[in-house]
């Protein structure tokens, strides 16, 4: 890992949530990712299981976490599954986690190796009502992949079908979904990562440059600062290109009189940052530029000023679909006739603002949580309303991650330039 070392107590508090949620007599069991094949002999780089790394903080491959807070031995209520270090493996994949080392990241005392696991989970499993096994279940989801998750729990139902089995995802679900003020020490520090690269991109962009020389530079600044990498592919989006929301090619010329979109993040502490800048690419905002980019702005401030708990992502959505409706009239896209002869289920507004204003972030860039149920503190969103007018080939979108508070919310991205002309005297020096 390039980051530093993160704070155990983190991992212990996360376990510590999850246990007080376990049935009486229990056991929970998680598994890591698998390590995924490329082409010919090579692998993709490998991912750890966002609910392990969040119970854990290992990103060990074969890794695996029993939770068994009933058991009569008191040294197996908490037990980190490693795989065993072998002299050769070391040679060509480098460095295997030793048992110090695993209690230093996890907080986890008592530490076995994968090899030795079947002779001591079984005896365990006899003692319990309740097996948790784990499953990814982010509503996101589009891959139909027989992941690792869902082999075992086919193989465990087989060896020990009478059980009562539970979804721990269920649980990780709300848990995840707020953050402990220890997470968002880590998110801040991926933050502030994300706004040093955005200040120096100020300086470096100017008529000319190519999409993909930005991107290197926003790779540059990221590993410089022991930021992991990207916490998602970098939009770096020039002109008309910026109305492709999850455009990646990234391979054009910004010009002179365009606007460029920057969505891009640092991934530190495998905890995500997600900053989107809409800027001129020349450093000087046209009249027609900047009254959109205002536009765009104050919407960005009325969704800080509804987003607090109690409200629900879906009812927030309208609301600042209303505002959305009423800044579209003053800056000539939309006239009364549309907004009187709209579709509920296809407002008017969605010709220029096509997507989500918000999502949960954390561990996954789109991070587990509710859109239905009332939004509550501690949760950690983006807020990222975007106008986008295909016949004027333009495409603006500001994003900043905000933390939820018991009485509203905490800004934690109020320091990177986000005005006019806060952006304009950057680019001019």
């Amino acid at each position: 890992m390039k980051y530093l070392p993160l704070n155990s107590a983190i991992f212990i508090q996360n376990r510590k949530r999850f246990i007080e949620r376990m049935d009486k007599n229990s056991i929970a069991i998680f598994n890591s990712n698998d390590e995924m094949p490329a082409n010919g002999d090579s692998l993709h780089t490998f991912k750890q299981n966002s609910d392990l790394f969040w119970l854990t903080g290992i990103e060990q491959a074969d890794t695996m976490l029993v939770l068994f807070p009933d058991n009569p031995d008191v040294k197996y209520r908490e037990v980190l599954v490693l795989t065993r270090p072998n002299e050769m493996k070391e040679k060509w994949n480098g460095h295997l986690l030793r048992t110090q080392e695993a209690t230093a990241i996890s907080g986890i005392k008592t530490i076995i190796w994968l090899d030795t696991l079947d002779p001591l989970l079984q005896p365990w499993i006899h003692l319990t009502d309740t097996i948790f096994l784990n499953s990814n279940e982010n509503d996101r989801k589009a891959s139909l992949l027989m992941a690792r998750d869902y082999r075992y729990a086919a193989e465990m139902k087989e060896r020990y079908p009478l059980h009562n089995y539970k979804r721990s995802a269920k649980i990780l679900k709300e848990l995840r979904a707020i953050k402990t003020a220890l997470e968002v020490e880590v998110t801040q520090k991926a933050i502030d990562i994300t706004d040093t690269t955005f200040r120096s991109l100020l300086k470096f962009i100017k008529p000319g440059v190519m999409e993909y020389e930005i991107e290197a530079e926003i790779m540059h600044s990221f590993l410089s600062q022991r930021a992991s990498g990207e916490a998602y592919g970098s939009i770096i989006a020039s002109g008309d290109r910026a109305r492709t929301l999850h455009y990646i090619e990234n391979n054009q010329e910004c010009k002179d009189g365009e606007m460029l979109l920057m969505d891009f993040g640092a991934l530190y502490g495998n905890y995500a940052a997600d900053l989107t800048r809409t800027i001129p690419v020349n450093g000087k905002f046209s009249k027609r530029q900047k009254v959109v980019y205002n536009a765009c702005l104050h919407l960005h401030h009325f969704a800080a000023s509804i987003l607090k708990p109690g409200i629900s992502i879906v009812n927030y959505t309208e609301k600042v679909g209303d505002e959305a409706s009423i800044i579209f009239q003053k800056i000539g896209l939309l006239k009364k006739s549309d907004l009187k002869n709209e579709d509920a289920d296809n407002r008017a507004y969605r010709k220029y603002l096509y997507h989500g204003i918000s999502h949960h972030l954390g561990i996954d860039v789109h991070d587990l949580g509710t859109k239905t149920e009332p939004i509550k503190a501690g949760m950690l969103f983006t807020i990222e309303p975007g106008i986008y007018i295909e016949e004027e080939k333009m495409g603006v979108r500001i994003e900043n991650n905000f933390w939820i508070t018991k009485t509203g919310n905490k800004d934690l991205m109020k320091n990177i330039p986000i005005t006019v002309e806060q952006i304009e005297g950057l680019m001019r020096k």
